[in-house]
Formats: C-alpha cells, sequence, structure tokens
C-alpha cells in the first residue's frame, strides 16, 4: 500500500500502530468469558451387600458382606480368625489353607458367598481352650515342624485334610498330597514325620 492510498490525516506508522493493538485486544475479549468448570463427578453407588450365615469352629456367624469378600478376608477382617494367613493371595502357598466341610480348601480362592451354611474349621478350632493339643499340633511341635511359623496353620490344616481323604500313606504320598503347601524355611522332612506321628491318632479318633 502507498502512501498516496491512504487518508491525509492517517499516516504508515499511525494505521499499523493501531491494527496491531486491535490485534492484541482480540483475544482478551474471548479469554474474559471461561468455561463452566465440570461438575465433580459423582460417587459411586456402595454395592449391595449379602447376608451370608456360616458354622466356623461350631459357632454360627452371619456376616453382611460385599459379594467379591473372599472367604479368606470373613475369616480375618469380620470374624477375627486371624490364624489362617494371608501369602501369595493366589492360590499357590497354601497358607490360607482351610478345611471346609472337612475337606481342605484355598480360602483366598473362596468366596465368602460360596460358603453359605457350610462348616468352616481353622487353626483356632483345632484344640479347646486351655486343652490338649490336636494329634497334629503336638506333631509339629514334636519335630519341629516349624520354623518362622507363618505357614504353619495352613500346613497343619492340609495334613489334616491329607490324613482325612486317606493320602498319608508312605512319604511320597504324603510329600505329593501336600506339595500345595509352601514353607520358605524348607522344613519339609519334619513336616513329613510329623503327619506320620499324627497319622494313626487322627485315625483312632
Amino acid at each position: 500500500m502507498s502512501n498516496s492510498t491512504i487518508p491525509n490525516s492517517l499516516s504508515r506508522r499511525t494505521f499499523m500502530t493501531g491494527s496491531v493493538s486491535a490485534a492484541a485486544a482480540m483475544p482478551l475479549a474471548t479469554t474474559s468469558t471461561q468455561a463452566a468448570p465440570p461438575e465433580p463427578a459423582k460417587a459411586a453407588a456402595p454395592r449391595d451387600l449379602s447376608t451370608i450365615s456360616m458354622r466356623i469352629n461350631k459357632q454360627a456367624y452371619k456376616f453382611a458382606l460385599d459379594n467379591r469378600t473372599s472367604l479368606l478376608d470373613a475369616l480375618r477382617d469380620h470374624a477375627g480368625l486371624t490364624g489362617t494367613k494371608k501369602g501369595c493371595d493366589h492360590g499357590q502357598c497354601g497358607a490360607c489353607t482351610v478345611l471346609v466341610d472337612g475337606k481342605r480348601v484355598l480360602s483366598c480362592l473362596s468366596f465368602a458367598v460360596m460358603n453359605q451354611g457350610r462348616e468352616i474349621t481353622t487353626v483356632e478350632g483345632l484344640a479347646p481352650a486351655g486343652g490338649d493339643l490336636h494329634p497334629m499340633q503336638q506333631a509339629f511341635v514334636d519335630h519341629d515342624a516349624f520354623q518362622c511359623g507363618y505357614c504353619t496353620p495352613g500346613q497343619i490344616m492340609s495334613a489334616i485334610g491329607c490324613v482325612n481323604e486317606g493320602h498319608a500313606g508312605s512319604d511320597d504320598e504324603i510329600r505329593e498330597y501336600m506339595s500345595g503347601n509352601l514353607c520358605r524355611c524348607a522344613a519339609y522332612p519334619n513336616i513329613v514325620a510329623a503327619i506320620i506321628q499324627a497319622r494313626d491318632e487322627i485315625r483312632r479318633a
């Protein structure tokens, strides 16, 4: 654009200054109106609870539990029976073994709702308060079949199940049918010896 096309009252410098000022002011006008803040997310509705009745160590219990609650968490967190241990929580170590209607169950892999009306036995229910130890408990003491003791409740419950199932006929059979219970202290020979000692006493009982 040449100076001849600009009115006498408007120089090139004045025209450019005015254009730049107007352009700079435009974003200010658009940013002065801000979008309304998003509404806060609504809290998730609580899940429905199921009423579950079961017998644990010959006592009746009734719980209101989320359907996703494992039998292990029901025992530890709701019944206060912490003898059953949470090891891997994936059914690979056997520390959470309990007896359900007399059979071995990995309680971390069983939902509490699956055990409605069933008889659960944990390590706390093996011997009466102030009474003699269960033969399997006593055998574990006699043969020093534990070291740190963390896996011991699951080992004892599994050992009782092993005998009750008729899978304690020989050392090799015991090793095979106890292979789902891991002992990180490697007290396996002592565990086998304890099961052999307790086997006949349990069968006579």
